[in-house]
């Protein structure tokens, strides 16, 4: 199960990051969505994850299933389209909970920003209200709205190729 809030956001953080991963990923589907990633941490080893994600906004099921490299390579010559470029920047919030800062597509006309928030409990989500240092900086949720996802964005974007 996956309870996260999503915001649209301008550029990174004014904070201290705790941990960058690069990361590459690809859509089968996109309802439900179907996507096979390659996460890359700075100074760290890389996984390779299949990810089935279900329909909701703020709570859906979500299933991640470790990938060889190997497997990673095939099922990647499998998409339609190039892979989405991110660069994840991982930020420390009081409560124990993580701001995580994507930047995708960087180098694209259509790339963007987006940061979420991962709860353990849908309560505490919907209670959650920002640091006083981030409220104007999450300003602009889309938890729950429609082409707001990573599997839209990929429709939108790789769909034709």
């Amino acid at each position: 199960m996956e309870i996260e809030r999503r915001w649209l956001v301008n550029g990174w953080p004014e904070l201290e990051h705790a941990a960058v991963i690069h990361m590459d990923q690809g859509y089968f589907a996109t309802h439900p969505a179907v996507r096979v990633r390659r996460e890359a941490r700075q100074g760290g080893p890389c996984q390779y994850i299949v990810c089935f994600k279900g329909k909701g906004g703020l709570v859906r099921e979500e299933i991640e299933l470790p990938v060889t490299a190997e497997q990673y390579q095939a099922l990647v010559g499998m998409l339609t389209g190039p892979m989405i470029q991110k660069e994840q920047r991982r930020y420390p919030l009081p409560g124990g909970l993580i701001l995580e800062v994507n930047q995708v597509d960087r180098d694209l006309d259509t790339g963007f920003f987006y940061a979420e928030v991962e709860f353990p409990d849908e309560a505490a989500a919907r209670a959650w209200v920002p640091p006083e240092n981030l409220r104007n900086y999450l300003s602009r949720e889309t938890t729950g709205q429609s082409g707001e996802s990573m599997a839209a964005y990929w429709a939108r974007t790789r769909a034709s190729c």
